[in-house]
């Protein structure tokens, strides 16, 4: 469950990185963005966010991204597949799965046929996600 104070949700769960990841792709330009609420229908994840990045170096930028800005709130990625040459990337977070597709792959594999069934979660009526910053040594108090 997030916690929450002053409004301001800190991210906690699969949903919540689910929403963060299609902001944060949406920033990048991203097209196409949906969250599938997978709960009860899959024991893969409870979230799938798919994105469509029309080049190498967007795919690059969304991956980027994401993973940075978790892994700085101490959210690490269990897994990371794709291919070498940009077209096709899942990042693994468990509860949550990323899938960022060049066009023609997203048609190809067509998830949304598999989980078109499954509710769609609206992410721009969500309430905004920040990310808690974990302390480092570096940090000056």
């Amino acid at each position: 469950m997030p916690i929450s104070s002053l409004g301001v949700i800190f991210l906690m769960n699969g949903r919540d990185i689910a929403v963060f990841a299609a902001r944060t792709a949406d920033d990048k330009k991203a097209t196409d963005i949906v969250i599938y609420d997978l709960r009860g229908l899959s024991d893969i994840s409870d979230y799938f966010v798919l994105v469509t990045a029309h080049s190498r170096a967007q795919t690059r930028a969304i991956l980027e991204s994401v993973a940075r800005e978790l892994k700085r709130a101490g959210i690490h990625r269990i897994g990371q597949e794709g291919n070498d040459a940009g077209r096709w990337v899942l990042l693994d977070y468990g509860d949550c799965v990323v899938h960022i597709f060049s066009p023609d792959l997203r048609e190809y594999y067509a998830l949304e046929s598999m989980w078109g069934d499954a509710p769609r979660l609206d992410w721009n009526q969500e309430p905004e996600v920040v990310l808690p910053r974990r302390k480092t040594g570096t940090d000056v108090a």
